[in-house]
């Protein structure tokens, strides 16, 4: 199974706000550069819930949350604004989704009669899809960029993600540009009626070439 993550940020980068004219723009290459990947399953996140760790910093720009995170010596994405969520519960409910899309797919396939097939080792170059047209099932995730860091981060330090040769863990846990775009394998097996991740590495972090043409 592979598991896509789109990182999409309103409007001048503000939390929980529309999307401006770039950001569509940008939305709509992102959907270009996916387009000949047949995704299983699409989950889109709600922003008002996606950015509820943001606290009193909802409706601010980026630059404006980083500045806050500098004032309180914190670094940022890392910061927890007041009446904010913290890391740790940010945490809680990525893993929450994990284990709930792990069923749901896993119920899919095996409905299907399906197996997963083979984890790929090449890597992937060029077209997002390159390298993996032997993993049968795709997921796409669109999230918050900032929600989407916790995730990396949770994915590579508590759940031993391999990460693509050369790549260094200050760039993995860096926030991803505006529809960038993170890919990885995911190793799921049935046990006792559950489906459960028995290993997961990542093909690629915060892609962007789609919105540099």
């Amino acid at each position: 199974m592979s598991l896509v993550f789109c990182a999409l940020f309103p409007a001048g980068h503000a939390i929980d706000s529309a999307l401006s004219e770039a950001g569509l723009q940008q939305a709509e290459a992102a959907g270009r550069y996916l387009k000949d990947v047949r995704f299983s399953r699409v989950f889109v996140s709600d922003m008002l819930q996606a950015v509820q760790s943001f606290g009193i910093a909802e409706g601010r720009k980026v630059k404006e949350l980083k500045e806050m995170a500098e004032a309180a010596g914190q670094t940022f994405p890392g910061f927890t604004p007041p009446n904010g969520e913290t890391q740790e519960q940010v945490k809680q409910r990525v893993q929450e989704f994990l284990e709930k899309m792990l069923q749901q797919v896993g119920s899919e396939r095996c409905r299907d009669g399906g197996q997963d097939g083979p984890l790929e080792t090449c890597p992937v170059e060029g077209k997002p899809d390159n390298g993996l047209r032997d993993v049968p099932v795709h997921v796409l995730v669109v999230t918050h960029g900032a929600l989407m860091c916790v995730a990396v981060r949770y994915f590579v330090e508590e759940l031993g993600c391999c990460v693509p040769q050369g790549c260094d863990k200050a760039y993995m846990f860096s926030l991803s540009p505006n529809t960038g775009v993170c890919w990885f394998i995911l190793t799921v097996k049935e046990e006792q009626q559950r489906f459960v991740l028995s290993g997961i590495r990542c093909v690629f972090v915060h892609r962007a070439d789609h919105i540099k043409h």
